[in-house]
């Protein structure tokens, strides 16, 4: 009998693996835009030590093991700011980044009063922006990461959740 992914909010305890899952995750993106200086892939462990203090962050545990992860933040027009979901590439297409989406989400306007939800995703990101727009986001505009990507902005409001997920 297999194990079952579970969805659960961060610890301390986790950071180490989350860091090195975010390394793993985000090579593909650094690949799809020739630029292996990313955010995600240049950020310190204490940088991630320091959104687990500060932040809403949820993870994928399969066992013991750190499969996927996500965080969120509310900002000041009452926003909430997701970023860095990832799951571990054997591991996706099995609906895992939506399940952490959710827990965030959740978390985020219930426990952080947000109103909306918004992300960014990088403009050839195919797979990520077909899983934001599946879960009811919608483009509301574009920006440049500060690492040169060109990025798609994607808002939902609180409470919108989409049944397809």
């Amino acid at each position: 009998m297999g194990m079952s992914v579970t969805i659960s909010v961060a610890t301390e305890q986790d950071a180490e693996q989350i860091f090195k899952l975010q390394y793993l995750c985000f090579q593909s993106e650094a690949a799809l835009y020739g630029n292996y200086r990313i955010d995600p892939l240049v950020q310190s462990l204490d940088s991630v030590r320091e959104e687990l203090a500060a932040d809403c962050v949820y993870v994928a545990r399969l066992g013991d093991e750190v499969v996927g992860s996500v965080r969120g933040r509310v900002t000041e027009d009452g926003a909430a700011a997701i970023g860095k979901l990832c799951v571990h590439p054997r591991l996706q297409g099995h609906g895992i980044g939506a399940r952490l989406l959710r827990a965030a989400e959740a978390a985020l306007e219930g426990e952080r009063g947000a109103t909306r939800f918004r992300l960014h995703a990088g403009h050839r990101s195919e797979g990520n922006l077909r899983l934001y727009r599946r879960v009811g986001y919608e483009t509301v505009g574009t920006a440049q990461g500060t690492d040169g990507v060109p990025m798609i902005v994607l808002e939902k409001q609180a409470g919108t959740y989409a049944v397809t997920a």
